[in-house]
């Protein structure tokens, strides 16, 4: 394992605790490397270890933002980045994915995030992070677009990850892809909680189709998400419903509830 910085950690200040951020970076398959972003309460040993994939192309560039100093995600940022300091705590560390070296600078397409590259990428990711948080549960979380690698890598590693958190789940295909639109959900075997803004006006991600999905199986759950700020963005863009604008500690808190066998909204508004 190599630093992408020079300095070992990057600290900034969470919720519940003080939370160190460090990149790294992996090889995972013949002349590739993953970089992924650690967030931890470096205090404490964290009960889960929460996987998360952005939408989009997946892009994060934690190189080049390596090379600026200290992490700053915006209000604008995918909402997975946007909520790293509200999901780290003592009981849960949260791991953001990049592209893989082999897939820059364009991003994963949905072909990659559904197939045998991308998961033989994350099995690498997660045995590393089984050697450095041994007795830690393995959880994958994706937004928009991410919700295609969190889902199908979710169906395909089975019992390796604990369970799948999908975010604006894309269930409508378009130019850029097939998305989830016929993806066998019934496949996940592990526990599923599926958060949806009633209100998500991006035309591949109608509330109406995780609500359907939701009630599939016994294993999955929904939180049902309104209200928020005003969108200061697109309807497919993460300032707006689709990314549960001026909700972020709402949500954050009803998926660690979940995570941690607690009680958990089914409602935030």
């Amino acid at each position: 394992m190599r630093r992408l910085v020079a300095a070992a950690l990057l600290w900034a200040v969470a919720s519940t605790c003080a939370a160190a951020e460090e990149i790294l970076a992996i090889p995972t398959r013949s002349g590739v490397t993953l970089s992924y972003l650690v967030v931890q309460d470096v205090s404490a040993s964290p009960k889960i270890v929460l996987i998360s994939f952005v939408g989009g192309f997946g892009v994060v560039n934690l190189a080049r933002r390596s090379e600026k100093g200290p992490l700053s995600f915006g209000p604008e940022a995918n909402f997975a980045v946007r909520i790293l300091n509200l999901m780290a705590d003592a009981d849960i560390a949260d791991v953001v994915v990049d592209v893989p070296s082999d897939q820059l600078p364009d991003g994963m397409s949905d072909d990659f995030r559904l197939g045998a590259n991308h998961l033989a990428d994350i099995r690498a990711l997660i045995a590393e992070l089984r050697k450095r948080f041994p007795n830690a549960k393995i959880y994958l979380l994706g937004h928009s677009r991410g919700t295609v690698s969190a889902a199908s890598l979710g169906a395909r590693l089975g019992t390796e990850v604990q369970g799948v958190i999908l975010l604006s789940t894309i269930t409508v295909r378009d130019k850029h892809g097939v998305a989830l639109s016929s993806f066998n959900f019934t496949t996940l075997r592990t526990p599923v909680l599926f958060v949806h803004h009633r209100n998500d006006a991006c035309p591949q991600n109608p509330y109406t189709n995780v609500a359907r999905l939701s009630k599939s199986a016994a294993s999955f759950s929904l939180i049902s998400v309104s209200g928020g700020d005003p969108p200061q963005s697109g309807p497919c863009d993460s300032a707006s419903p689709h990314g549960f604008f001026g909700l972020d500690a709402a949500v954050a808190l009803g998926m660690k509830g979940w995570m941690l066998g607690r009680d958990f909204p089914r409602e935030i508004h």
